[in-house]
């Protein structure tokens, strides 16, 4: 059986698990698009300013720091901060030929963690509550390259 193909069930766990956290990086940015038009500020660069279909009467107020903006950009520069770790260890780990329920904990695991985290940032919550999830997601991805590593070295 070909590693990647949808014949291995470790890969189409990691390709419904990459799925969802490539759309999460997406539709964030998207988020912040909205809540840029929605309050009409949270613009970040000068040439923001320039007149033009959707920005017909621009202010240099629109420059100035938005937390309802701010916050969704903030969550999507995180995910831009994690999830390509994420994806990169996750396909080496594929290779490793790890036991699909051992893959599916880490994959999922990750996914849910992240998802967890947004909603945790999108609702104000505490720090160590944001952290906690950071954190076990982060562990899950290191985890998932030491098994690679690991893998690695036994083949050498």
């Amino acid at each position: 059986m070909p590693i990647l193909s949808m014949e291995n069930p470790v890969f189409v766990s990691y390709m419904l698990a990459a799925s969802i956290m490539i759309l999460k990086i997406m539709l964030q940015g998207w988020m912040t698009v909205y809540r840029m038009l929605k309050s009409n500020s949270g613009l970040v660069s000068p040439e923001d300013l320039r007149t033009g279909l959707i920005n017909k009467n621009p202010s240099p107020e629109q420059l100035e720091l938005n937390d309802y903006v701010d916050r969704s950009r903030r969550m999507h520069n995180n995910d831009l901060e994690n999830i390509p770790a994420f994806l990169a260890c996750g396909i080496l780990f594929v290779f490793t030929s790890p036991s699909y329920m051992l893959a599916n904990i880490l994959f999922f695991g990750f996914a849910a963690t992240r998802l967890i985290h947004s909603v945790v940032y999108a609702t104000k919550q505490s720090h160590e509550i944001r952290a906690t999830f950071y954190t076990i997601g982060s562990v899950i991805v290191i985890v998932m390259a030491i098994y690679v590593l690991l893998a690695a070295i036994e083949h050498m």
